[in-house]
């Protein structure tokens, strides 16, 4: 079963500034996980969801991102109908493309935890950066120019109720937003 990210915002800018946070939507192949990152150039001009705005890949611009981040209510599609709330795993949430979910401007100094789904390369190297064309941070040795980047800061981890009879632990990385 694949899993996805799990983001937690320590210490964010946007929880307490309307402007750093947006509605957005992506194509209905594109499912994003929290934690994604990606552009919001424009707004939708789709009927009823002008106040929306829509996801763009990173492109050649690594920098001036947004980051999905919305509550852990898992979407269960079954055809043409879809559930929430009947899975309590937040591991098992990720934001279905075609629907709307929310999103923040990461803001220099913002910190946040996030499971190991997040990223690629090797695992709490020093950096995390945004990569052309993906959605997922890269681990990096060196801080990249003109992109997204996190400095690492711990490898801790997030608890997750998943109905087993174990510890219950995921491996997290603990990132302080350094650029954007």
């Amino acid at each position: 079963m694949t899993l996805y990210t799990v983001l937690i915002q320590n210490r964010v800018a946007a929880t307490n500034s309307d402007y750093l946070n947006r509605s957005a939507i992506a194509g209905s192949s594109v499912n994003l996980d929290n934690g994604n990152v990606f552009r919001l150039d424009s707004q939708s001009t789709t009927t009823g969801q002008t106040e929306v705005w829509d996801v763009s890949a990173t492109g050649s611009g690594l920098g001036d991102l947004w980051m999905a981040y919305s509550p852990e209510i898992v979407t269960v599609v079954s055809g043409t109908k879809k559930y929430r709330g009947i899975d309590p795993d937040p591991q098992d949430f990720y934001n279905v493309g075609a629907l709307v979910f929310d999103a923040y401007k990461p803001q220099k100094g913002d910190i946040i935890t996030m499971t190991a789904e997040a990223f690629t390369g090797t695992a709490a190297s020093a950096y995390a950066n945004s990569g052309s064309s993906v959605y997922t941070l890269h681990w990096a040795a060196t801080q990249a120019s003109g992109a997204l980047s996190y400095r690492y800061l711990a490898t801790t981890y997030i608890s997750r109720a998943d109905g087993a009879i174990d510890d219950q632990r995921v491996t997290a990385y603990k990132l302080e937003c350094i650029n954007n």
